[in-house]
């Protein structure tokens, strides 16, 4: 638990310390209650081989960004003289979608409605992937993934795979971003996305639901290639020493990383908050513009009258 509170002191000054202790699970008495007891060298120990190995997760994704040459094994030398070592997970890949539920499946919006995304919060698309642990056991994290931005806008991960996982990464976009009603939310067929709880936050919200079938895959490519580079940049072939590391890293990676710093091709090489803050920017100008009064009306307002 110490863990987590010592997460939290270090980003206390980038986020505020509520949102902090319910992503990671705590409570603030509990954790304003840690802050007020002395350290001990012992608390130190763990603190800083997490940060250690942070550094050398950063230092390899900013060299994509940057254009500094930090290859991979570069990375692993360093971590070899930090004595810090990557543990390879086991061949078995858990799966993450499993459809033969037989509840009611939703249609496929994106495709019935030929729909175009042309606004933030106008489509999102949820993917659960598996996050190997050194103990051999697995971890698992679901996203929600905006499909205008590609900013992640809602985010989970816990040791089990029930709705729960989804309902708490959805119930997070809502809190956070407060979309308004009709967002679409698109899934493939598991059994998560057709769970009562899970529909019936949908139905309060007034969001739609949108499912892909089995043979239809390029919907979903976007959070399969976030999570494609989100192994490749944290996890390295690796594993997380267990659930809880593995949430702390990801809390890093998303809100410090991806979302506010890591270019994006399809994006124009920006980051997904930069890239809607253009977006804002553009519509408040364009709000701004229409209520001008047009050129012929401004210069007959400023015209002289004829004597």
């Amino acid at each position: 638990m110490s863990a987590r509170y010592q997460f939290i002191a270090g980003e206390a000054a980038n986020y505020p310390v509520v949102d902090l202790c319910r992503m990671l699970g705590v409570s603030r008495s509990g954790c304003y209650g840690w802050a007020s007891r002395p350290e001990s060298s012992d608390d130190l120990a763990p603190r800083v081989s997490k940060v250690l190995r942070r550094i050398a997760a950063e230092l390899q994704a900013e060299s994509k960004t940057e254009g500094e040459c930090i290859g991979r094994r570069r990375v692993r030398r360093l971590m070899r003289e930090l004595e810090l070592h990557a543990i390879h997970p086991r061949r078995f890949v858990p799966r993450t979608t499993d459809s033969r539920h037989g509840q009611q499946m939703s249609p496929n919006l994106l495709l019935e409605r030929e729909l175009k995304v042309e606004r933030p919060r106008q489509v999102i698309v949820g993917d659960i992937t598996y996050l190997p642990l050194q103990s051999g056991s697995w971890a698992y994290l679901a996203t929600w993934l905006d499909l205008y931005s590609r900013k992640i806008v809602g985010w989970q991960v816990d040791d089990t795979m029930n709705a729960n996982l989804v309902i708490e990464a959805l119930a997070q976009v809502i809190r956070r971003e407060r979309p308004t009603p009709g967002l679409i939310v698109h899934s493939d067929r598991g059994g998560q996305y057709v769970a009562t709880e899970f529909r019936a936050l949908l139905k309060r919200a007034g969001f739609e639901q949108s499912m892909s079938r089995a043979e239809e895959t390029y919907d979903k490519v976007h959070a399969e290639i976030l999570f494609s580079r989100y192994k490749a940049e944290l996890l390295e072939g690796g594993a997380f020493a267990n659930v809880e590391q593995a949430r702390m890293e990801t809390f890093t990676y998303i809100e410090s990383y991806y979302n506010r710093v890591r270019r994006h091709s399809a994006l124009g090489y920006r980051s997904p908050e930069d890239y809607e803050r253009a977006y804002y920017q553009r519509t408040e100008a364009r709000e701004n513009f229409g209520d001008r009064p047009g050129k012929d009306a401004i210069a007959k307002q400023h015209s002289c009258p004829l004597k």
